[in-house]
């Protein structure tokens, strides 16, 4: 019966293909926005890893994550120098890395921190930060670029690049009498950090020598930039590691109830999930629309089995005449519903595989969206279970109503 199905739908390739590739594109389209969801998330989530404590002026913490970590915004006050350092010094903590934003370069924005940057920071699964050319900075007037700022902007080690101030992608307010060199490149995170110009906080200090209401002397020199204290006043947030993590929750109350200036503290995890919930409806309605274009695909081949079913009568009635039984007729229409809906799930499948290796570096280059090709997870073939038991369904009314065609009717000519 299987074989005389397959025959059957070889006689009518034209129509079987096209039926079997509507159930296929929307077969990709569901598994690839629940792919990009997923993996979307888990990208997301990983921005930043093995950071316990995020610290910054009082705020909201999605906004202080967003600066902070995704380079977003601005935050509403600075931290105190002062209370950075008090802070760092408490017990439990094992480390810091202070993060000084405002200033950008061609649309990127400039990011003044530490050595501890490159030394404690942690993304993905606990993945430390690689260079994938030069060194960390070490001396003010350095720079390290993100592996998207250099690719973009097509720098190499030893080129030498102006900062400009503000967040914007135009500033017409250049520090260019002090450039920065450029001396490291970091290997590709999928992250923000991709998006970065990392530079000392003593440059960022040396670069706003002489400011004055708004306004900057570009007569200081590299050479009298460095004879001044280079210490930083303010910071905008920093990081916290902590020598155990059950100390969070203590530290973020001494945090938030700091009394010499407003500050707040908030936990990675919980702020991402926060950040990630309010999304949740976009993401929903993906999901939706994948559906949607599922059922359209079921409906289509539901539509495609009935019109045919009409001009196959005459067909199906000489199989009658040849001794196949009503539960025959059954069979073979269902059987032929589970063919293009088989065939349908797995040229979908490979169709999505192709696409996703495809898209991969053009997902990761343009959004910093990072996807890993895999097998398909538990609710993926739980998915592929329901479209395939689903095709099975619809298939169920042509095949009865090819059960209940008599000889008689099949042979009889209507006018």
């Amino acid at each position: 019966m299987l074989k005389l199905a397959l025959s059957s739908l070889w006689a009518r390739r034209l129509t079987a293909t096209l039926t079997m590739l509507a159930v296929a594109i929307s077969v990709t389209l569901l598994l690839g926005v629940e792919r990009v969801r997923t993996q979307a998330r888990e990208s997301f989530a990983s921005t930043v890893s093995g950071t316990d404590l995020i610290v910054g002026a009082r705020s909201g913490q999605v906004n202080l994550l967003l600066y902070s970590v995704f380079r977003l915004g601005n935050p509403t006050n600075n931290v105190g120098w002062d209370a950075y350092q008090e802070i760092a010094k408490l017990r439990g903590i094992a480390w810091t890395i202070p993060l000084s934003l405002g200033d950008s370069h061609k649309g990127f924005r400039v990011l003044g921190t530490s050595g501890d940057y490159f030394k404690y920071l942690r993304y993905g699964r606990n993945q430390p930060l690689q260079l994938s050319e030069g060194r960390p900075f070490t001396t003010p007037f350095e720079a390290v670029l993100g592996a998207e700022v250099a690719k973009k902007l097509r720098y190499r080690l030893g080129q030498s690049i102006v900062i400009a101030h503000g967040a914007g992608n135009t500033s017409f307010s250049l520090h260019d009498n002090l450039p920065f060199k450029v001396v490291g490149i970091l290997a590709p995170t999928g992250t923000p950090v991709d998006r970065t110009v990392h530079v000392p906080l003593a440059g960022i200090e040396a670069i706003h020598l002489g400011w004055d209401s708004g306004r900057h002397s570009k007569s200081v020199t590299a050479e009298q930039a460095l004879a001044q204290d280079l210490t930083p006043k303010t910071i905008t947030a920093f990081m916290v590691g902590l020598n155990q993590r059950i100390l969070a929750f203590q530290l973020q109350r001494t945090i938030n109830t700091w009394l010499s200036e407003p500050l707040m503290a908030i936990l990675p995890g919980a702020a991402l999930q926060e950040l990630w919930s309010l999304m949740s409806v976009a993401e929903t309605a993906l999901s939706v629309i994948a559906g949607f274009v599922v059922v359209a695909g079921l409906i289509g081949m539901l539509t495609t089995l009935l019109a045919g079913l009409n001009e196959r009568r005459r067909e199906l009635a000489i199989l009658r005449s040849l001794g196949a039984r009503p539960l025959h007729l059954f069979a073979l229409l269902a059987l032929e519903a589970a063919a293009l809906t088989t065939a349908g799930l797995l040229v979908g499948v490979l169709l999505l595989y192709g696409a996703e290796a495809l898209a991969m570096p053009w997902l990761l280059d343009r959004y910093g969206l990072q996807l890993m090709l895999s097998w398909p997870s538990e609710r993926e073939l739980w998915l592929l279970a329901l479209v395939w038991i689903s095709g099975l369904v619809i298939g169920l009314l042509p095949a009865w109503r090819a059960y209940r065609y008599s000889l008689s009717d099949g042979m009889s000519i209507r006018l």
